[in-house]
């Protein structure tokens, strides 16, 4: 499999204060892993373009994008949210890993690559269309999303969530569209405190309880996942990435181990092959205790590898 690592410096510049836990070493934990384990070498190393205006606007409200450029400070800090914060360099690095989703999706649909991990940050699935929180501001696999289905014409793009924290607003941006199956397992009841019914039939909650750990998440992508994959037969899968659901992290109270991510992305590659010619399209999302961030996004990269 030929596999692309997306990325761009300007995501290592945004930095929310030392106590912050959505940090800079988040992306060096993952680069660090990747070179002691040989992998890096194998993976073709692409510089993340930035999104565009237009981009952004197809999944956020014209008049939010304009309010984030607007507001983005060059000194200081602007509070959005409790705990999101716009600093001088979150804009930037905002808008590359928005656009690292896009060019993923280009370079997966066009034939060449088979697959790519977008390592960037700050994360996005919590940003609704008009509203930055939980640490994110654009919905980065959103926006991937959104371009694949106006420049490819995708009808059917699957979006599986595996982050211990409900994507809301991924959720929020495609809850009825047809074209998008968002399926979505997260610790609950737990921030954003997602309402499992409330959703259309294009949203696939799949809550578990604090504590569950390797059985109980296996167990919902078996029994429930999978079988809804197949009969969507998705035309590209997306996946938010997000590794805080181990159980070293400290954001969540979930006790998946590392092959647990290892076994997923192996279940999500072969739905790829099957269905979508292997186009594959993974973002980081969450991941907060640097080691464990680490090793399981080497797992996750090298299962997207097939090595």
């Amino acid at each position: 499999m030929t596999t692309a690592y997306i990325t761009h410096n300007q995501c290592d510049k945004h930095d929310m204060g030392a106590a912050h836990p959505e940090s800079p070493k988040r992306l060096g934990a993952i680069r660090d892993r990747l070179i002691a384990g040989q992998l890096l070498d194998y993976l073709r190393c692409i510089e993340a373009q930035a999104a565009t205006r237009a981009q952004l606007a197809a999944a956020h409200s014209v008049d939010y994008v304009d309010t984030i450029f607007a507001k983005a400070p060059e000194q200081g800090q602007l509070e959005v949210e409790p705990e999101t914060l716009l600093m001088p360099h979150t804009l930037e690095a905002a808008i590359h890993a928005a656009g690292a989703v896009v060019q993923a999706v280009d370079l997966v649909m066009k034939g060449a690559m088979d697959n790519a991990f977008c390592a960037v940050r700050p994360p996005g699935h919590h940003a609704e269309t008009d509203r930055a929180m939980g640490f994110c501001f654009f919905n980065n696999v959103a926006v991937g999303a959104k371009h694949a289905m106006a420049h490819y014409n995708l009808k059917r793009i699957a979006i599986i969530d595996f982050d211990v924290h409900h994507g809301n607003g991924t959720e929020a941006i495609f809850n009825g569209n047809e074209s998008v199956l968002y399926a979505s397992s997260y610790q609950h009841p737990f921030y954003p405190y997602a309402d499992p019914g409330v959703s259309h039939d294009n949203i696939l909650h799949m809550p578990l309880a604090a504590g569950s750990g390797s059985e109980e998440f296996r167990a919902a992508m078996t029994d429930v996942l999978l079988p809804r994959l197949a009969l969507f037969k998705p035309e590209l899968v997306m996946i938010s990435a997000g590794f805080d659901a181990h159980k070293s992290d400290p954001m969540g109270q979930l006790r998946l181990e590392d092959n647990d991510f290892q076994w997923i992305t192996e279940q999500l590659v072969e739905i790829a092959e099957q269905y979508c010619q292997g186009r594959l399209v993974s973002v980081l999302e969450g991941g907060y205790h640097l080691d464990a961030l680490g090793r399981c996004a080497f797992s996750h990269i090298r299962s997207l590898m097939k090595m």
